[in-house]
């Protein structure tokens, strides 16, 4: 079903990344991108998995630029990225808009300039 596909995983380095990742790496797909802002979670998750078919790239949803070259090629995207912890959003609540909503937006604007 996913054979030869390229998935894209936005915050794939977070818990819910870690499940997507976990159910996608039984199935057929060609290659999936695990995108996030954490290059010591992305170093840890790379030496445990050890799967040619999992590619890493630095970057933050709330950058658009750095979406850009994660996205290239993709053909399914599942976004995961966002800050879900109550007690940070209510503390930081210009942070969780700048990851939940303006981070969403960007990922689905890039979506949409991926040629078709």
């Amino acid at each position: 079903m996913f054979e030869n596909r390229k998935l894209l995983i936005t915050g794939g380095t977070g818990t819910f990344g870690n499940a997507v990742l976990k159910i996608f790496l039984k199935s057929d797909i060609g290659e999936i991108r695990i995108f996030s802002r954490d290059e010591k979670k992305q170093d840890d998750m790379r030496n445990a998995i050890k799967d040619p078919k999992v590619k890493f790239y630095l970057g933050n949803v709330r950058d658009y630029d750095s979406i850009m070259p994660a996205m290239q090629g993709v053909d399914l995207v599942f976004h995961a990225a966002a800050l879900k912890q109550v007690p940070s959003c209510e503390f930081f609540p210009r942070e969780a808009v700048k990851t939940n909503t303006l981070g969403a937006e960007n990922v689905m604007q890039a979506v949409h300039r991926l040629p078709r």
